[in-house]
């Protein structure tokens, strides 16, 4: 028997892309069988009408739509318990998701909650903070539509849920929540605000420098039955390729799709670079940046994103992640310079003249001059935090266990602290 993990899983949906690609989204769901659906919206589309008008697309090939705007950005779950609560009478046959990550994991929450009635959120929620119990069985079809190019929820298995009275967020990993489709179309992303856009951007970036540098699925014990084998396997050769293409678009595009918010084609290529991303980390998984990320969004005071039309105090996903992401790939760069300087090169960074020995700040400066571009967090200290939150930031990120176990480096309250101390100011 090997001593070390010798099996690769992954997975994606299926995939349609490209300009105009919304308009075929009654054909999809003819295609698919479905008779009637709700369409999971975000409330500005709802208020813009475009959720309306992809309704009346929907409604010419005779299938019934109803329409839920009640999203919130950055969802809780207390919030998608009361919104399936409150749609619990319908009876659909599917979901379509009209929206940004926010949006399409309240649409996996729903068919989740509606499909297997009976259970509490916290039973999923990942373990230590919820149950960690597998989806009973199949859901409904789900077609998600980004109109973001950042957390790729169209193509993971996962859900991102803040916790209501814990100050903190975490997910929930299981296979049936993966769509069914994704459905992309550039075009919903031009009418993104460059806030936004960046945040977005973020996190893309990271998934993809997360995923490219998280621990190798062939340097973990093997698995004693197939069942026990994680969603998250770590780096592997599969991924890998999502990732590398993923960092090759987010060098090239990110700057410009946030300055120039018209640029079609920095538009697709962010859109691209989300998929790609989610393809790679979704089977690798993320590591400390994401776990970090967790309680800086969670345990927020009072700030509130320029940009970002919030009703409470709220820090982006994305710009929690990146804010500690420097520090923690200088954390990391000892256990594969060569993947780290990669990674750097792919997102357009000069190495001339570096080596292993010299490297470790190549990839942190990489992203630090993409997020000072781009008008992105300096650091946690950004949010509102200072040393007195370290301990409660620390406690936040080590409990995101499914995370921390993919980083390649093993990570302790100590280790945490000092990443997230380095990140107050944005110091690596």
């Amino acid at each position: 028997m090997e001593s070390t993990e010798q099996i690769i899983t992954w997975q994606a949906p299926a995939l349609k892309f490209g300009v105009g690609a919304s308009e075929e989204i009654g054909f999809e769901l003819v295609r698919a069988g479905l008779r009637s659906v709700l369409l999971v919206a975000d409330p500005a589309l709802s208020r813009l009408g475009s959720a309306r008008r992809l309704a009346k697309l929907i409604e010419q090939e005779g299938i019934a739509v109803e329409i839920f705007d009640g999203v919130r950005i950055e969802p809780t779950d207390t919030g998608c318990a009361e919104a399936a609560a409150e749609l619990a009478h319908l009876r659909v046959d599917g979901y379509v998701a009209l929206g940004g990550g926010s949006t399409i994991d309240t649409a996996k929450m729903l068919n989740l909650l509606g499909s297997h009635p009976g259970r509490e959120v916290r039973d999923y929620l990942n373990r230590p903070i919820g149950g960690g119990a597998a989806v009973p069985g199949p859901l409904k079809p789900l077609i998600a539509m980004p109109t973001t190019a950042g957390s790729g929820s169209e193509c993971t298995a996962m859900v991102a849920l803040g916790i209501t009275g814990m100050g903190l967020k975490t997910g929930i990993s299981d296979r049936a929540l993966r769509p069914s489709l994704a459905l992309v179309d550039p075009l919903h992303t031009l009418t993104v605000p460059p806030a936004v856009t960046a945040s977005s951007g973020y996190d893309v970036l990271t998934h993809a420098c997360e995923s490219y540098t998280a621990r190798p699925y062939d340097r973990r014990a093997p698995y004693a039955s197939p069942g026990d084998r994680p969603l998250y396997i770590g780096a592997n050769p599969i991924s890998d390729v999502w990732a590398e293409q993923a960092l090759v678009l987010v060098g090239r595009y990110l700057r410009r799709a946030v300055l120039n918010p018209r640029d079609l084609e920095a538009r697709i290529g962010m859109s691209q670079a989300a998929g790609f991303a989610a393809m790679g980390f979704g089977n690798a998984g993320t590591h400390l940046p994401h776990a970090c990320a967790y309680p800086v969004a969670g345990l927020v005071r009072d700030y509130r994103p320029p940009g970002y039309e919030v009703d409470r105090p709220l820090v982006p996903h994305g710009s929690a992640v990146v804010s500690t992401a420097a520090a923690g790939f200088t954390f990391t760069y000892p256990t594969d310079p060569q993947r780290h300087l990669r990674a750097a090169e792919l997102l357009g960074a000069d190495l001339s003249g570096v080596t292993a020995a010299n490297g470790a700040d190549v990839l942190p400066a990489a992203l630090r001059a993409i997020v000072a571009d781009t008008g992105g967090p300096q650091g946690i200290g950004s949010f509102g935090y200072g040393h007195r939150d370290l301990p409660a930031l620390v406690e936040g990120a080590m409990q995101q266990q499914r995370l921390l176990v993919c980083c390649p480096r093993q990570a302790g309250p100590d280790d945490l602290r000092r990443i997230l101390d380095a990140s107050l100011a944005g110091a690596a």
